[in-house]
């Protein structure tokens, strides 16, 4: 659904995004992650044909950025930092405009707009104008209007900033359930807790580049080793527990040990089966969580930051 290809984009003498390479498929969410001033925003501003690139190239939901950008622009639904919303206006004039503009009969636009505020708990304040709206319901405003022509592709940046955690959970929740065999979904947030509910792939950039792109499983093993497991006793130990060559202790207490492995799945099992070969009661194994936010400070920390890029 998103494809870039040495994506470049240079002001002046500055490269303030540098070669940058995307392929997420139709049903994925890509988390996109970086310092302020990486490169992110003026990434997702060539993914939706506001920025002509300098080098490279990019199609977003089947269309190039640089010979069809009207097309593009009508595929993806944006929600940026600056949202732009008439305060004279209510919420229900303001959709209808928007609807209007990407061509929507009237009929179904109103109907969309209807169940988008419905389901973001905005209907009851649907006849108020915007000016008299929370920066938490603004904000949820500029999201229904990113959704409202029902895009194949949503590009958003910081979409739950300004939110209550009652509402932040819900526009989560909401990201989810879009995420369909014919939707993508890029999301740009500092919420590392955020990014680990939604992220099928996370793309980490720093100074203009990605620095690294995968998995979430693979992002934390790539920069935080092997997962790490904790084995908790019935009673303190009388001796270091004695364990395959190929399990590494990393720390043991008076009833614990902590251990890294490479493949849990094969070696685990061996391990509980030598502990309990050794008389040891074991009461507890499971792994202890690394969080995204280490291995991010980890990855955007190994080479100090030299310029802002956005």
């Amino acid at each position: 659904m998103i494809v870039a290809e040495n994506l470049t984009k240079k002001f002046d003498e500055f490269l303030a995004v540098d070669g940058v390479h995307l392929n997420v498929a139709a049903g994925q969410v890509l988390i996109l992650l970086g310092p302020n001033g990486a490169g992110k925003t003026t990434t997702v501003r060539m993914l939706t044909s506001v920025l002509h690139p300098t080098d490279g190239t990019a199609r977003v939901a089947g269309f190039d950025v640089i010979k069809e950008p009207e097309r593009v622009r009508a595929s993806v639904g944006v929600l940026t930092e600056n949202h732009g919303l008439y305060r004279r206006m209510n919420a229900l004039e303001y959709l209808d405009f928007f609807g209007s503009l990407y061509g929507m009969p009237a009929v179904e636009r109103r109907k969309r707009a209807a169940m988008l505020l419905e389901q973001f708990g905005l209907a009851e304040s649907s006849r108020r104008r915007l000016g008299e709206y929370s920066k938490g319901m603004r904000q949820k405003l500029a999201l229904v209007r990113a959704m409202v022509h029902n895009p194949p592709v949503l590009l958003l940046d910081e979409p739950t900033s300004a939110m209550d955690p009652e509402s932040s959970r819900m526009v989560r929740d909401a990201i989810l359930s879009l995420r369909s065999d014919d939707r993508t979904i890029v999301v740009c947030t500092h919420n590392l807790g955020e990014a680990e509910v939604l992220a099928d792939q996370i793309a980490i950039i720093r100074r203009g580049k990605i620095i690294s792109y995968g998995g979430l499983a693979e992002i934390k093993r790539r920069f935080l080793g092997d997962p790490q497991f904790e084995v908790r006793f019935a009673a303190p130990l009388a001796s270091r527990p004695v364990l395959s060559d190929k399990i590494v202790i990393t720390g043991i207490g008076p009833d614990w040990i902590h251990y890294r492995t490479a493949q849990p799945a094969r070696h685990n099992p061996d391990v509980l089966r030598s502990l309990m070969e050794q008389g040891l009661q074991v009461v507890s194994l499971q792994e202890i969580g690394q969080s995204l936010e280490t291995a991010y400070l980890e990855a955007v920390n190994q080479v100090p930051e030299e310029g802002k890029h956005d």
